[in-house]
């Protein structure tokens, strides 16, 4: 239980409306920035704003998955602007109070006030792993409903073989899809041997794209440039689930009007 603990959650989407109510439910006392145009209405919620948060009561703050960004916002998704956190504005927190982010971003790295306790969720291997399912998930709803081919015999192309690659081999695996996998170490590409897709070396990448359907990048640094994507037929779909920068080149990919997502 969480009785006497109070938690302020600072923008986010769906995934923390659900956290929210499971803190409710354990009995701590939640407020929440940036959740102005949430239809769902949770009993015990305190809608506020960043002008009204009691900072001497907070035990922890939860930011979204994608932590700030280089200007310090907090990414929203019921609110019409994002919340901006300056670091004059976290002074007010007791030194107790914890910083939960998902990744940990340039601007979040550069804060003094809270440098040695910011909590990196997505450094702990079971919650990137427990993330990695519904990521998974997700992508192969929007490939279907974004195709007019089944997934079972389509070529799928992964880059990276980190925590969300492994899920996304097994997920596309499973609907029989043709898994191609990139990496740059020589053991991963046996690893992704050993899972039965299909191990690209860098050189082998363009010419394997030519017959690709589905390109799915996992890599936070720009790896699809426009050699790849011009390889890529027209009708086929690029998803880019790196952390920001993200590893994708929209600008090329929209003048090359394939869909990206």
């Amino acid at each position: 239980m969480l009785t006497g603990k109070s938690i302020l959650v600072i923008g986010g989407d769906a995934r923390h409306v659900e956290m929210m109510k499971q803190l409710i439910e354990k009995d701590a006392t939640v407020y929440a920035v940036g959740y102005e145009e949430l239809d769902d209405e949770i009993d015990g919620l305190f809608l506020t704003d960043l002008d009204h948060i009691p900072k001497e009561k907070i035990d922890a703050i939860i930011l979204p998955v994608t932590g700030l960004d280089q200007k310090g916002y907090a990414e929203g998704h019921y609110a019409e602007s994002s919340p901006q956190i300056s670091e004059e504005w976290l002074e007010g927190f007791s030194d107790q109070c914890l910083l939960f982010t998902g990744i940990m971003t340039p601007y979040l790295s550069e804060l003094n006030t809270f440098q040695d306790r910011i909590i990196k969720l997505f450094d702990r291997d079971d919650v990137a792993i427990y993330n990695s399912i519904p990521t998974a998930e997700g992508t192969v709803m929007f490939a279907i409903q974004q195709t007019d081919f089944t997934i079972h015999n389509s070529n799928v192309t992964i880059l990276g073989l980190g925590r969300v690659g492994k899920t996304l081999i097994n997920t596309f695996k499973g609907l029989g899809a043709n898994v191609s996998v990139y990496s740059r170490h020589d053991d991963e590409l046996a690893r992704i041997f050993e899972y039965q897709a299909t191990p690209l070396r860098y050189d082998e990448l363009e010419d394997s794209l030519n017959n690709c359907n589905i390109l799915i990048n996992t890599i936070p640094a720009l790896i699809v440039t426009p050699s790849l994507i011009s390889a890529l037929p027209k009708d086929s779909l690029i998803f880019d689930l790196a952390s920001k920068p993200g590893g994708v080149d929209f600008r090329f990919a929209k003048k090359e009007e394939l869909k990206q997502y």
